[in-house]
């Protein structure tokens, strides 16, 4: 379970799926649209709300392990990745989950950590290459 409680003044506290990075999440529902706001160092990325509970329902229909394949916005994904279907025309926001141009990638680094301190995905914890599925 992850430090704090979701909220602007106290964001759930994160480590990346290696484990060699902290950073913070919070929930905006206030915002247009409402966002889950991720802090990491300096720099701030926000994606739709939305996406943990479109996440986890997609990672049910998979029924197995899927690649997280983070990338950063310019860079393609692997196909098949968390990374990918956060971007993906396919998916029910009918393309990208972030919402700040120039910081939409690294959803497949990002949202999965909550996903599991949420309790509704377990995560590989390995250096390079982890894995997600939903509980």
């Amino acid at each position: 379970m992850a430090e704090g409680s979701g909220t602007a003044t106290d964001p759930w506290v994160l480590k990346t799926a290696p484990g060699s990075s902290t950073y913070t999440m919070y929930a905006d529902p206030d915002s247009d649209p409402p966002a889950l706001v991720c802090q990491v160092g300096s720099t701030t990325l926000r994606y739709h709300l939305s996406a943990v509970g479109d996440l986890h329902r997609w990672l049910s229909e998979q029924g197995r392990w899927i690649d997280l394949g983070a990338a950063d916005e310019k860079k393609d994904p692997a196909p098949g990745t968390v990374e990918a279907w956060g971007r993906s025309p396919d998916n029910p926001k009918g393309g990208w989950y972030g919402l700040r141009r120039g910081y939409r990638g690294r959803f497949g680094m990002y949202l999965p950590p909550l996903l599991e301190a949420q309790g509704l995905a377990e995560l590989t914890h390995q250096p390079r290459n982890n894995q997600i599925r939903a509980i």
